[in-house]
């Protein structure tokens, strides 16, 4: 069915955080990460690239080798090639280039159509329609699979010192809506967080900033990424598997204050965070949803893990460095919410 969507209309609700690129040079570290510890099926048929599957799409996870130890760029899949056609004309309207993404590009994602586009913070943003999925079920260590469909892969978290116009720029590209907020203080710094979703999720982006601070204060693009398991015993299984495979807990076992997720957060060979998370709450009624705000991000648990002095300095450095960096903030599409 051709729908004809103009730039303007919503589309809300065709929008799915589909994958995730990362760039790495720890390719064994990160094999033993996704396969032995999260318990993903791992895909190295290609050169220089390591894929992981969670369910019958080809590809969630795609690793490239090169230096950057970070995420480069997030994929959104779209319902079909109307919305895809409407997010372009969006992009362009606004001045900012879409470029089409090239045949390898395509199947190294296992995508049918794809382009991308420059995001804030240095993530590259890559829309496609028609993931390539498998009639061969992935081999996971986690019994009862993965939640994605309607809600997409996950999440991830930022840390920006421009929350309004990355607020700005996800609403305008994908009509993003704000589910609720977090007042946190973490290692001394208060931070406001903001939640955004696209579908049923109660969130596909989480925007943390440093109250009346312009500072990052931590090295890479994303603070973490999320994947949500089905069942909570898969979830507990994959906690005991990272110690077992010598992977750091940053965060234990713990359950959210809005979205009531129970989850724990392990650092990935890059430097970053994976949370996995059992049993979130779905957005499922749009006229009943108000957003709130919640004092702190954890109801109980959520206990940090490992972090020595040498760490805390560390964070400091990087957090007194990113004063004078300058961070993208796309400003054709990122007009500010002035929302607290």
């Amino acid at each position: 069915m051709t729908r004809n969507l103009t730039p303007s209309q919503s589309i809300f609700g065709d929008v799915h955080l589909g994958y995730v690129v990362i760039e790495t040079q720890r390719f064994a570290d990160w094999r033993r990460f996704g396969r032995d510890a999260v318990g993903l099926q791992v895909d190295e048929t290609l050169s220089d690239t390591m894929r992981f599957r969670l369910d019958d799409h080809g590809c969630r996870f795609l690793l490239q080798r090169g230096p950057a130890e970070d995420v480069t760029a997030l994929g959104w899949e779209l319902d079909d090639h109307d919305v895809f056609d409407a997010v372009a004309a969006r992009i362009t309207a606004h001045g900012v280039a879409l470029t089409e993404g090239g045949a390898e590009d395509a199947v190294l994602r296992g995508v049918e159509r794809l382009a991308r586009f420059p995001g804030p913070n240095g993530l590259m943003q890559e829309i496609y329609t028609r993931p390539h999925v498998s009639h061969t079920a992935p081999v996971l260590l986690a019994k009862e699979g993965f939640v994605t469909g309607e809600s997409g892969l996950g999440h991830v978290a930022i840390v920006s010192k421009h929350p309004h116009q990355m607020h700005g720029y996800y609403r305008t590209v994908f009509d993003a809506r704000l589910s609720d907020y977090i007042d946190e203080t973490i290692s001394g710094l208060k931070f406001k967080i903001r939640f955004l979703r696209v579908n049923e999720r109660h969130h596909s982006v989480a925007i943390a900033s440093v109250n009346r601070l312009p500072i990052k204060p931590i090295r890479t693009r994303i603070q973490h990424v999320n994947i949500q398991v089905t069942a909570l015993d898969d979830m507990v299984a994959a906690y005991q598997r990272m110690a077992e495979n010598g992977f750091g807990v940053a965060l234990s076992i713990g359950q959210h204050t809005n979205d009531k997720e129970l989850s724990f957060y392990a650092v990935t060979p890059s430097g970053f965070e994976w949370e996995v998370g059992w049993n979130p709450i779905v957005i499922d009624d749009e006229d009943a949803w108000e957003p709130t705000t919640h004092q702190g991000i954890s109801i109980w648990g959520h206990t940090a893990h490992g972090q020595t002095i040498c760490d805390k300095l560390a964070q400091f450095k990087i957090g007194a460095q990113s004063l004078v960096q300058r961070e993208d903030t796309i400003p054709a599409l990122s007009e500010g919410i002035p929302d607290y």
